[in-house]
């Protein structure tokens, strides 16, 4: 059966309420190593794209779920799909879980959800992740949910301190 609920976090789109953990999230200069950010993202950006966000990631390319906890009704963090290719049926995985949250297990059940969501409701055929090389704990999120490594980006990534290498990942539905 499919579902984007377990007993301790749910899969969900964003609401107008989650505007402040958003901001938080989004503007966190530590996940912006991993990420494609370039500056931070006004409240009024993030009010823009959730007043009109459009789940639908054929038309959009994109799909970006909340990671709630349960019990307390808080984010725990974002999972996105991107790069959505319609007609060879892939995407690419991004997902960031608040730092407080890390290391509970929180990622990895978002991350089965969705590659279950993009299996049995998507019919996709590819999911994929870039990381960044020296990652270990997005590597091994990855690679306990079956995806493999099948690419080595040297000089891939910008970082503050120059470049960093990636990892490309890739796990077949």
């Amino acid at each position: 059966m499919l579902t984007l609920s377990d007993n301790k976090i749910t899969l969900r789109a964003p609401e107008p309420t989650d505007l402040d953990s958003l901001y938080l999230l989004e503007n966190d200069p530590r996940t912006w190593l991993d990420g494609a950010t370039l500056a931070p993202l006004s409240r009024k950006q993030l009010w823009d794209y959730i007043s009109s966000y459009d789940g639908d990631i054929i038309s959009v390319g994109q799909l970006r779920l909340v990671i709630m906890l349960n019990d307390i009704k808080e984010i725990a963090g974002v999972i996105d799909l991107y790069d959505y290719d319609k007609i060879s049926r892939r995407a690419y995985i991004g997902i960031v879980v608040k730092e407080q949250y890390r290391n509970q297990g929180i990622a990895g059940r978002a991350l089965r959800m969705l590659i279950d969501y993009c299996r049995q409701r998507l019919s996709m055929r590819q999911l994929a992740a870039i990381v960044r090389a020296d990652n270990i704990p997005s590597e091994h999120l990855f690679k306990a949910s079956g995806f493999e490594v099948t690419g080595h980006f040297p000089n891939w990534l910008r970082t503050s301190d120059g470049w960093a290498d990636a990892l490309h990942l890739q796990l077949e539905l």
